[in-house]
């Protein structure tokens, strides 16, 4: 697996819009400091996060790998994990339903982030606990 690129997303969020660069400088932090085996990159056109540890093999199209990708439009933050309905999450942070899989989290402001920091890191945790080593 190729090593995480924080110069790469660091340069990204240099280059947004200052107050949402702020949110997503935060989500990011957040992700990171879960757990150390969290990974960045920009991949699907913005900062996403994966797991950089040995895993056992698998097809790519499942997404194994893949932790949570922002997606940024209009002044917020939505971050979806793909396979965001294997995690455990009693928080409620999580949200959607979605056949595929996936759900998600809307950061409109830092109070959102805030807000969210604990049962961010603990479906971050979660998630890292479910993966296929």
């Amino acid at each position: 697996m190729a090593k995480s690129s924080p110069e790469t997303v660091t340069g990204y969020i240099q280059k947004m819009d200052p107050a949402l660069a702020e949110i997503v400088e935060a989500i990011r932090q957040i992700i990171l400091g879960a757990d150390p085996e969290v990974g960045e990159q920009i991949k699907w056109n913005a900062p996403s996060f994966y797991y950089t540890g040995e895993m056992k093999p698998f097809n790519p199209k499942e997404y194994k790998r893949d932790l949570a990708v922002l997606n940024l439009h209009r002044g917020h933050a939505l971050l979806i994990f793909p396979t965001g309905a294997s995690i455990n999450d009693t928080s409620g942070l999580l949200e959607g339903d979605y056949k595929d899989g996936r759900r998600m989290v809307t950061f409109r402001d830092m109070e959102a982030v805030k807000s969210k920091e604990k049962a961010l890191q603990e479906v971050v945790r979660a998630w890292v606990k479910l993966v296929d080593r």
